[in-house]
């Protein structure tokens, strides 16, 4: 069996595999950038993200309150509405967010696919060097 030294035994940051664990679905990151001003009633926050659904976005709110990124507060009415605002920790990802939107506007050209090519991601210095790939 090859031996492939430290490509074979590098691996991905834990911190950073938990944040992609849940800022990797769909919707997460712009429900929270879309709470960070202050808190958004549920039908607001809906019509703030085009194209996803009401069942999707209870989804999503579910488990940014369960990760503890978001309080859900009921206002008794009439008539009853349900607002939605971040936590100090939700509140913390805020230079993060902007950092990234920073990065965006650098990096991708309109919503285009990275530069790498038609949906490929640029090379990394593992890719470049010949690394092995983790799939």
């Amino acid at each position: 069996m090859a031996n492939h030294g430290e490509q074979a035994c590098r691996k991905a940051d834990e911190g950073i595999a938990r944040v992609f664990q849940l800022f990797g679905k769909r919707w997460t990151g712009l429900i929270v950038a879309t709470l960070m001003p202050g808190p958004v009633y549920f039908a607001d926050l809906r019509r703030a993200i085009p194209g996803i659904s009401e069942r999707m976005l209870s989804e999503r709110l579910t488990e940014l309150g369960e990760a503890g990124l978001i309080l859900r507060e009921v206002d008794a009415g009439p008539p009853l509405r349900v607002s939605y605002r971040l936590t100090e920790a939700g509140n913390a990802l805020e230079p993060s967010l902007a950092e990234l939107g920073r990065w965006a506007a650098t990096h991708l050209n309109d919503g285009a696919p990275c530069s790498g090519g038609p949906g490929r991601l640029p090379l990394d210095a593992a890719d470049a060097t010949g690394g092995a790939s983790a799939g």
